[in-house]
């Protein structure tokens, strides 16, 4: 009989506005899913206390991560607040080749360059069912200054202007369902002939 070689994993980037849920849905999803991982960043920003290397983020100096930048080792990397945050590559080749599922939660602009560079992808956009509702979210938080929730809402319609860039669209109406649909578009994803080819060779 053929050995069938261990299916590589999805690399699923995940991108959406701030109060539509993505940190919810992903970590039910981690918890349903032991072939699924969520990617963990490089940042050259300071641990905050309880921050671990490895689990949070890589913490890295910033001419650490700027010979990465120049060496390629990043799927995606942009600046905030005067540090870099970024996808480092060899991290999430090695759990793909793990067979595992690699979720990039990422904002549009890190998206774009990942969907650019890696063709092989799973693309799926988060989104409330409207602009209300994710206004109440951000409310609902009671830890947003009205400043910042102008701001976030703000960003929020440049992100869903590239929402169409994505393979997929999730509705976050009711989190069970929100979760429910991801499973099955990695269930189905899972499931190209592409990805299942291998067993074929082996008839």
């Amino acid at each position: 009989m053929a050995t069938i070689e261990p299916r590589r994993g999805l690399l699923i980037v995940l991108s959406g506005p701030s109060g539509c849920g993505k940190g919810t849905v992903v970590s039910r999803i981690l918890a349903q899913r032991e072939d699924t991982v969520l990617s963990v960043s490089v940042t050259t920003r300071a641990p905050r206390p309880g921050e671990t290397d490895g689990v949070e983020y890589f913490f890295r100096t910033r001419e650490q991560v700027e010979e990465m930048i120049r060496n390629d080792e990043l799927l995606e990397y942009a600046q905030y607040s005067g540090n870099y945050y970024g996808t480092p590559r060899a991290a999430v080749e090695a759990l793909l080749e793990q067979g595992k599922n690699v979720i990039l939660e990422i904002e549009v602009q890190g998206a774009g360059q990942v969907m650019h560079r890696e063709p092989d992808h799973v693309s799926i956009f988060l989104a409330t069912p409207s602009m209300t509702e994710l206004e109440r979210r951000l409310r609902s938080r009671g830890t947003e200054t009205e400043e910042r929730i102008t701001s976030r809402l703000s960003a929020a319609q440049y992100e869903l202007q590239h929402a169409c860039d994505y393979q997929y669209l999730v509705l976050n109406d009711e989190i069970p369902l929100a979760v429910q649909r991801l499973n099955s578009i990695i269930e189905a994803e899972s499931l190209r002939y592409s990805r299942m080819k291998t067993i074929m060779e082996g008839f």
